[in-house]
């Protein structure tokens, strides 16, 4: 029994030291970054979400260590296995829209045992994956317009589903997650410009169908918030007031005068850059600006180096989804893009992110050990 243990002790440890631990590194001070953040609110009743979220991040860790331990090649080989969690995740989307609750006006949540389970960030994942097998099998034909409209269909599905609760942020992450696959997939640049003109022609749907009020709202004011400092752009206001109060070196840890104050919305999620940048100012921001930095640059190299063309498209892809959620979340929070309530990955609250977040990190980490040609 005792040869047995140590046996799966060096087993554990050896499969722990193939991982990328620079990769890991950075992404658990994002997440220590977040808990932080989230312990500082405790002020303005936030604790439960510390309390929360700590216990989101143990089972994100263990669902990374598992996922690592999952052969990717599954995923290349096994159609039905990709088919199936698609599928999946496209009939929660249906089930939330149907039975889901009511949050911030926006029907996107399963509410579970008093715990907010967002099936969206599910379907982000399903499709990098869903994408990176589809084009790793046709990269050749890539030219073929059918194989964009089915590759398009495959984006539509979750998309329009998304829409309809509403939730334009993550609509738009997973048009960012199909532009990035297709791109280098190796698509001709007159497939693109067709591509734009219907994103263009699907724009001008949205506002006119897809849209809430509020929405519509929010991006208007976005133009000039001061227009409507009480109603539209308080948002938008009082985030980039929390933002430029850090100044350099930030109020410090607990003293955000915005968020403590109540005068910051949702602290906990849609701005919890803004909180983290009142506190800690220029100085913070740059460090959590090079901690995303190394997390893509890692991804980015792992696939890059992968003897596979999944390989190369699962990373960009996931390389993708995070990227730009980072960048619409921290612009919307400096005033710069429009309010579209969106997280920031790794550091806000929320269950659903983080974990399926951890699960993509953990494929990354199995892509490294298993079709690495000289990855350092």
């Amino acid at each position: 029994m005792s040869s047995l243990f140590v046996i799966v002790v060096f087993t554990v440890l050896a499969h722990l030291g193939r991982l990328d631990w620079l990769l890991m590194g950075a992404v658990f001070l994002l997440m220590g970054i977040g808990l932080m953040s989230l312990s500082s609110l405790s002020g303005v009743s936030q604790f439960a979400f510390f309390q929360r979220q700590l216990i989101w991040a143990g089972i994100g860790v263990m669902a990374l260590l598992a996922a690592s331990l999952l052969d990717f090649r599954l995923f290349r080989t096994q159609s039905v296995a990709v088919l199936l969690l698609y599928l999946v995740s496209m009939v929660l989307l249906v089930l939330v829209l149907v039975v889901g609750a009511h949050i911030r006006g926006i029907k996107a949540w399963f509410e579970v045992g008093g715990v907010a389970v967002q099936p969206v960030e599910l379907a982000k994942l399903a499709l990098v994956i869903l994408l990176a097998k589809f084009f790793s099998k046709r990269h050749i034909e890539i030219y073929r317009v059918r194989h964009l409209l089915v590759s398009g269909v495959y984006l539509a599905l979750p998309a329009s589903l998304v829409l309809l609760q509403p939730d334009l942020g993550s609509a738009i992450v997973l048009i960012a997650i199909w532009l990035a696959v297709v791109l280098f997939s190796g698509m001709k640049l007159r497939h693109f410009f067709f591509l734009v003109m219907l994103g263009a022609i699907g724009m001008f749907v949205a506002w006119q169908f897809g849209l809430a009020p509020y929405q519509k709202a929010r991006l208007v004011s976005f133009i000039d918030p001061w227009r409507d400092p009480q109603g539209a752009g308080y948002q938008m206001i009082q985030s980039m007031i929390a933002v430029g109060s850090g100044k350099i070196w930030g109020k410090g840890l607990g003293y955000g005068s915005q968020s403590h104050l109540h005068f910051l919305p949702e602290p906990q999620t849609d701005f919890i850059f803004a909180a983290y940048a009142e506190e800690w100012g220029f100085v913070g921001i740059i460090i959590l600006l090079g901690l995303f930095g190394v997390v893509l640059w890692r991804i980015i190299r792992i696939g890059i180096l992968a003897s596979d063309n999944f390989s190369r498209l699962y990373t960009l892809g996931f390389a993708a989804l995070i990227f730009t959620q980072t960048f619409i979340h921290i612009g919307m929070n400096m005033g710069v893009l429009p309010i579209t309530g969106i997280t920031l990955p790794f550091v806000s609250y929320g269950g659903s992110s983080l974990v399926t977040l951890m699960i993509g990190i953990g494929i990354v980490q199995n892509i490294r050990i298993n079709a690495r040609r000289d990855v350092d």
